[in-house]
């Protein structure tokens, strides 16, 4: 097999990650990402195609894979999976206790997808790294992945909120967007208390239910929300 053969099986499975991963690609994105023309893509859709993975062309806007469809589990490098061992460190330092157990089970499950040679490499970085103060970090919330979960589905939250003044309020609220601070994560959201953008700093959330009503999304991002109201 020749350099360039490995090359493209290489860019062939990158590109079904790729495909994985987001609900739709394009080919000039793919040929971008790889550095090689458009029409090299296009002949690389078609193998893939060629080999019996359900890729649907959208005309105009890229290309999806068949709904439900799922590809065999991802195997991970060494270097990737050392790489995301370092960031569980940095996630460890974080103050929303819901965000460090979910993303430790994630870490397992990739943990548990190298062979014992790597899993025991990635186990001994795991151990011999550490961020100063770490462990004396106090878990100050734990309602980021709830409100991660709402924010992309559309649900409402009901919060009991504190303020500066340290006044309790109710607020029933549209998620929008969600930033980090040094101190403390911020919830962007639609109060319809105050009927308008409000931020709210997720450790002065005393309360929190996730409602099953939906609401619209807001059409805009979170730069454009910036320019418009920061």
């Amino acid at each position: 097999m020749s350099d360039g053969d490995v090359k493209r099986l290489s860019r062939l499975a990158a590109i079904t990650t790729q495909l994985q991963a987001k609900s739709l690609v394009t080919a000039t994105e793919l040929a971008a990402r790889f550095s090689v023309s458009v029409r090299t893509i296009y002949r690389d859709i078609r193998a893939l195609e060629s080999s019996g993975i359900p890729i649907y062309t959208e005309e105009g806007k890229g290309y999806r894979l068949m709904e439900g469809y799922r590809l065999p589990p991802i195997m991970f490098t060494e270097s990737e999976a050392n790489a995301l061992v370092m960031v569980e460190q940095l996630v460890l330092n974080n103050k929303d206790s819901s965000l460090v157990k979910d993303y430790s089970d994630a870490i397992d499950k990739i943990k548990s997808s190298l062979n014992s040679e790597h899993k025991a490499r990635v186990n001994l970085l795991s151990d011999r790294t550490q961020f100063s103060k770490m462990k004396e970090q106090e878990k100050n919330s734990d309602h980021l992945s709830t409100l991660q979960y709402a924010l992309t589905n559309f649900f409402l939250i009901d919060i009991g909120y504190t303020d500066e003044a340290n006044r309790l309020t109710q607020r029933r609220i549209e998620p929008f967007a969600l930033f980090s601070t040094r101190n403390s994560w911020i919830l962007v959201a639609w109060c319809r208390l105050r009927e308008g953008f409000r931020n709210f700093r997720l450790d002065r959330i005393q309360t929190l239910d996730l409602l099953l009503e939906t609401f619209t999304p807001h059409d805009m991002t979170l730069e454009d929300y910036f320019r418009q109201y920061g």
